[in-house]
């Protein structure tokens, strides 16, 4: 039984004999444009759900110089594009994979139990590495994803493809 159609084709169906709920679908906020003549990459797990975003900060300043993508320790975690491995190993008790990039930009991965090395070539979508189980800075394990271009951290979400829209209990937003 058909019960609501929500934007973007989602549908909420209900089990026989079981009382529908009414089920909202939160508005995701578009994601700031993609610089102009910049690829958008590929989302590094799936499906994307962004736990917390970037805070733009000063440069000694405490912040989030990145942003926090939910999934579970184990699954695999993709490279965003292509690029290079400078650095794949344990950073202050994490596992941590950096990927430069073409352009000059470079992500950062963690925490991470790498597959790759320093040196190795990646292709956008090839496997990384595991999200590992701990240390956590989530509240429910999370992949942290950064972007620089020297020593300036940039959003990451502004290169990331529109995030799917998704399903928040009643009463949030």
């Amino acid at each position: 039984m058909l019960n609501s159609v929500l934007p973007a084709g989602l549908v909420v169906l209900a089990a026989a004999g079981v009382a529908a709920a009414t089920v909202t679908a939160a508005p995701v906020p578009a994601p700031p444009p993609t610089p102009a003549g910049v690829r958008a990459w590929s989302w590094p797990v799936q499906p994307p759900r962004v736990l917390r975003g970037f805070e733009d900060v000063g440069r000694y300043e405490a912040g989030h110089r990145g942003v926090d993508l939910a999934a579970d320790p184990g699954r695999a975690v993709a490279a965003v594009e292509a690029g290079t491995v400078s650095f794949a190993g344990p950073v202050a008790g994490r596992g941590v994979v950096v990927v430069l990039h073409p352009d000059g930009t470079r992500t950062t991965y963690e925490p991470l139990d790498p597959a790759v090395g320093p040196g190795e070539q990646v292709r956008a979508g090839a496997v990384l590495g595991a999200l590992a189980a701990a240390p956590q800075h989530c509240p429910v394990p999370c992949l942290h994803l950064g972007l620089r271009r020297g020593e300036t951290y940039l959003d990451p979400l502004t290169r990331l493809r529109a995030a799917a829209p998704v399903l928040l209990p009643l009463g949030r937003a």
